[in-house]
């Protein structure tokens, strides 16, 4: 069987030793924050997620772009050069233009390298449920399977891998369009908390809505009691917005309830951070379906 890399974008929010233990190739996104623009990467290298998030708080509206084809172009071509395939998992068509993005550049790889097999499968996923899917492929990856059966296990499988968020500010979803004005005026007023989901064609959807943050902490346990499967045994991926003590709840009532073992948690990183804000928590696992 060919060697293959698996690669994946920095909006897994996977931690370094995460990357490491799954042997994936991160490429960096790019956020802009009061001016300059920053790579986004697992080693936080050029502005940790406590900055960021300290700097949001303070009044900075970061922005974000989709990843840039010459740069993909440079990460994947060595690859290519050394012999090795390449297999692309991909942030989101949902959520971004990066899939697409890719596609063209990896139409255009497979021509210049056609004894190479090269390809990109959208996970429909963000932050660390797009983690977990390929931490889970990684794991197909390592019991021996070829790059296209892993491939098709990815597209097989995405649809049965829960997202599920709760925000602390509805302010961030204003600004990317999640809520109206209004929603978001009020319901800070009346400390209401959104559940939100990613559905089937991997965009950000609210769900419903709870009184109180505790109340939000625990809809998202209560979904994953709904629709998990084998809850003990999974492996479960936890992100935040700079609220460890609330990731730290929620992690406590998944070993409490379901005694589930394996459990990662990470902050979220900025370039999800910047469209969710601080005090988001976004709980991932597989489920029979999405919602």
């Amino acid at each position: 069987m060919a060697q293959y890399q698996i690669i994946t974008d920095s909006t897994t929010d996977l931690s370094p030793a995460l990357v490491e233990k799954m042997k994936v190739a991160v490429i960096p996104m790019t956020f802009t924050m009061d001016g300059k623009s920053y790579l986004n990467t697992p080693d936080e290298r050029e502005m940790t997620s406590k900055d960021f998030y300290d700097r949001v708080r303070a009044g900075s509206m970061p922005t974000t772009s989709q990843v840039n084809g010459e740069a993909l172009r440079e990460f994947v071509e060595p690859y290519l050069k050394s012999g090795t395939d390449v297999l692309y998992l991909a942030f989101s068509s949902g959520l971004s233009g990066t899939y697409n993005a890719a596609r063209l550049v990896f139409e255009e790889l497979r021509e210049e390298y056609p004894d190479r097999s090269v390809r990109v499968v959208d996970t429909l996923g963000a932050s660390m449920g797009e983690g977990l899917m390929v931490y889970l492929a990684c794991r197909e990856r390592d019991k021996g399977l070829s790059l296209d059966e892993v491939a098709k296990w990815v597209e097989d499988n995405r649809l049965k891998l829960a997202h599920w968020f709760t925000v602390d500010d509805l302010h961030h979803l204003k600004r990317g369009g999640r809520v109206s004005g209004a929603a978001a005026f009020f319901g800070t007023m009346l400390a209401i908390k959104p559940v939100l989901h990613v559905d089937d064609e991997g965009h950000l959807i609210p769900m419903e809505k709870v009184r109180g943050r505790r109340a939000s902490l625990d809809a998202l346990v209560e979904h994953m009691a709904k629709t998990g499967v084998d809850n003990a045994h999974q492996t479960v991926f936890i992100s935040h917005g700079d609220c460890e003590a609330d990731v730290n709840y929620v992690a406590d009532r998944i070993r409490e309830r379901f005694g589930t073992k394996e459990i990662y948690t990470n902050p979220i990183g900025p370039v999800i951070g910047a469209h969710s804000g601080p005090g988001t928590v976004a709980l991932f696992f597989l489920a029979k379906d999405r919602y």
